[in-house]
């Protein structure tokens, strides 16, 4: 996590506030059950949701993984309507300076359609784990623009070049790790089963 202040009202990190909050609400859950489920403590649950604190993307990995969403799909309920054409300077920016992690959204998800399109970079060095997928079965192609990254899925290391393409479905945990010496920068596209 990282301090933030209060988010600005209207900022994304606001509404992502907001959505935290309405997700759960929706199920009907009280922050100490929801910090149950995902291993959370409810102050840091209970000041995300007051947007006092930006997620890193491994705890926003964590809360899609309870919430059954992608963290496209998350983000994406945060911005408006994406329409059929996503020009580049229109394509949402997430940040977590935390882990050296950037990721573009360059086709979000959108109703109807079940594939998205990330372009995600890594600091050499950064490594991001989340502890299980999103979505129980979601497929996911990485296919490395440039530079290297190691992928670890279902317990098997796969060492990922520029050029190369690593397809899978995801079932529980995966580890992203940019050995160096450069950053990586990939494409990333996500299926929903």
């Amino acid at each position: 996590m990282r301090e933030s202040g209060a988010a600005e009202p209207g900022s994304v990190d606001a509404r992502l506030a907001a959505r935290l909050g309405e997700l759960r609400t929706e199920r009907g859950w009280s922050l100490n059950e929801l910090s149950g489920r995902s291993g959370v403590s409810r102050s840091t649950l209970s000041r995300l949701e007051r947007g006092e604190l930006s997620p890193t993307a491994a705890l926003l990995g964590t809360l899609c993984t309870v919430y059954e969403r992608t963290m496209s799909r998350l983000l994406m309920e945060v911005e408006a309507e994406p329409p059929q054409l996503v020009p580049a300077a229109r394509q949402p920016v997430w940040r977590d300076d935390a882990s050296g992690f950037v990721r573009r959204s360059v086709s979000p998800p959108h109703t109807g359609l079940r594939a998205e399109i990330i372009e995600g970079t890594l600091d050499a060095g950064a490594a991001i784990a989340y502890e299980n997928a999103p979505v129980p079965g979601v497929e996911q192609h990485v296919w490395v623009l440039e530079g290297t990254v190691e992928i670890t899925v279902d317990g098997i290391a796969h060492t990922v070049r520029s050029g190369d393409c690593l397809r899978f479905r995801l079932a529980g945990p995966s580890h992203f790790h940019c050995p160096g010496p450069e950053q990586v920068r990939y494409a990333l596209v996500i299926v929903l089963p």
